[in-house]
């Protein structure tokens, strides 16, 4: 049997992995996030129904509820928790480390809902410490302090000790072993998934071959290196910074898109891109041309311009990742 096939769902052909269900086959196609570091399960309208895809930040009693969704189902784990510190990592990223009253399972890939007291609810994608010394019960997020809900109010009304409530996974595609290379693309806080991922798979598949990519408009926003150094000592070799407008002068950073590097992907290849939608659409073309398996996980660039859209990477979308 061969170890990929084409899958229509909803009128869309897919490319999947032999023995995928049809919900992990849709869920790659059906997760946009915000450039501030959210993430928001897309449900997209459905022609002549008035079911709609929830809308990011959106509370209880705002507007009509929507029609069940599958993602939804997976929203039954609650935890309790308090931010334990919020560290600058570069440019405008912040990592932020909440710890959680009990571990909870989400799988590298995947999305939890955060709500900060006084804050609105907004999916984030739990990651690693950039160091990689994350402890069981502590949930690692990247936002950006310059946009979003979150970011602006750390330092004023969001500080360590703040009261958080956590509840997923909500949705988001996880990573499983498989064959052929792992091929990541990122930009930004879109690294936060791909460094979970990444790291989960040096352990699980230290002898699968591992091809990142990883990019920002300004070589002030790379703020990854660490993690990268670290899947360097571990043994990956095919890492490559990209900065489409601004390099400082850095050596190590190439300049254009991050599409430019990710030239001869194999149809064995499994590939991961977490970003701006234009970002995500280039890959996605990229991986059909070369009949890979693409699981894109969206970012849009802001919350109010997330509410109006009905189908990820609509006008207006961050542009040049």
């Amino acid at each position: 049997m061969r170890s990929r096939c084409s899958l229509v769902v909803n009128g869309k052909t897919v490319r999947v992995a032999t023995g995928d269900t049809p919900f992990e086959a849709a869920l790659p196609g059906g997760v946009a996030a915000g450039r501030d570091g959210t993430v928001q399960d897309a449900v997209p309208r459905l022609r002549n129904t008035s079911r709609t895809r929830p809308r990011l930040g959106d509370g209880a009693g705002t507007r009509p509820s929507p029609a069940p969704t599958p993602l939804s189902a997976l929203r039954t784990v609650k935890r309790a928790g308090t931010l334990l510190c919020a560290t600058p990592l570069g440019g405008a990223v912040v990592e932020l480390v909440v710890t959680v009253s009990r571990p909870l399972d989400v799988a590298p890939g995947q999305a939890v809902e955060v709500a900060f007291a006084g804050l609105p609810p907004r999916p984030y994608c739990p990651t690693q410490r950039i160091d990689g010394t994350t402890e069981l019960n502590e949930l690692v997020f990247h936002v950006r302090a310059d946009c979003g809900a979150v970011g602006p109010a750390l330092g004023g009304t969001v500080r360590p000790g703040h009261v958080v409530r956590v509840k997923g996974p909500a949705g988001g595609t996880p990573y499983r072993p498989g064959p052929g290379r792992l091929v990541l693309a990122a930009a930004e806080t879109g690294f936060a998934p791909i460094w979970a991922i990444a790291r989960a798979a040096r352990y699980l598949e230290a002898g699968r071959e591992m091809v990142l990519v990883v990019g920002a408009r300004d070589a002030d926003d790379l703020y990854m290196r660490p993690a990268l150094d670290w899947l360097r000592q571990t043994g990956v070799q095919q890492i490559t910074l990209a900065a489409s407008r601004e390099r400082r002068g850095l050596a190590d950073v190439r300049s254009g898109p991050v599409t430019a590097y990710l030239s001869g992907l194999r149809p064995s290849d499994t590939v991961h891109v977490a970003g701006p939608p234009d970002l995500v659409r280039g890959v996605e073309m990229l991986c059909a041309g070369a009949g890979a398996t693409c699981i894109g996980l969206p970012f849009l660039p802001t919350r109010s311009r997330a509410r109006s859209l009905v189908t990820p990477g609509d006008a207006g979308a961050q542009r040049g990742m």
